[in-house]
């Protein structure tokens, strides 16, 4: 990655919340990833509660090879680097998602869990989503779609969602009529095989129903950075986080408050 363009990637996660980068794993470790994934699947039992998710499947480092070698892998870690990101560091595990061939649509959701934090104005990331992926994406196949901005910016449907995950929307029916719709500012995050999507924590995403009869796999990473000012940042610091207290005891939410204008 030449220095223009990890720094236009930097200025894509501050500004929109995603960026992709191509290539990140060799065909050989994109096979081992890809056989080892299936092995876990087809060991695994997928609880209800998790069909928006497809296939939802925890694996620490430290007990599995492969994932071991992922949450070390160089390029990646040098991709991170090269952007300014190198202060972030994976939190020892990841989880395989899928979508199997007719597997439902992924709702509407952010996924930052510290919206009574000052953080959460930040103009830089601090908690993001490495998304592997395993097979190629397409709308038709259930690719990722994200609102750019909206990890910083608050729009109407943020106040319109049920609670992500176990909070509430895992127990939406199919066709409600927010939490799967379409919004006229959503991007389609089509990748290739192989490729990395980096995503900050707070950006409203979700992803299409499978119309394909072959199941689409990524096995996501998440990373989080100190609670301090990054070294690359030399703009204007909000003065929510400028103030923060860093003895404060700052209660968990998923649900953004004050903190997202």
């Amino acid at each position: 990655m030449t220095p223009e363009v990890a720094l236009e990637k930097r200025k894509q996660m501050i500004e929109d919340g995603f960026c992709v980068i191509d290539d990140i794993l060799t065909e050989e470790f994109l096979q081992e990833l890809r056989d080892e994934s299936e092995r876990l699947i087809a060991g695994h039992v997928q609880p209800d509660d998790v069909i928006y998710q497809g296939q939802h499947v925890n694996v620490r480092g430290e007990d599995n090879a492969y994932i071991q070698k992922l949450l070390a892998w160089q390029p990646s870690r040098d991709a991170l680097e090269q952007i300014g990101f190198g202060d972030f560091t994976a939190s020892g595990g990841i989880i395989i998602l899928t979508k199997d061939p007719g597997a439902p649509a992924l709702y509407w959701h952010q996924d930052w869990m510290r919206w009574n934090d000052p953080l959460s104005c930040a103009p830089w990331p601090q908690t993001i989503f490495l998304n592997y992926y395993l097979s190629d994406t397409t709308p038709e196949n259930g690719c990722l779609k994200v609102i750019p901005g909206t990890h910083r910016r608050r729009i109407d449907l943020h106040d319109r969602l049920v609670p992500a995950h176990e909070q509430g929307a895992r127990f939406v029916e199919e066709d409600h009529p927010v939490m799967f719709s379409d919004h006229p500012h959503q991007v389609d995050v089509c990748v290739k095989a192989g490729s990395l999507v980096l995503a900050d924590a707070r950006i409203l995403h979700s992803a299409y129903k499978n119309h394909t009869d072959v199941r689409r796999t990524l096995i996501l990473a998440w990373h989080s950075r100190p609670n301090t000012v990054p070294d690359y940042w030399d703009e204007v610091i909000p003065e929510p986080v400028a103030n923060r207290d860093e003895n404060a005891g700052y209660v968990g939410s998923r649900i953004p408050g004050k903190y997202l204008k």
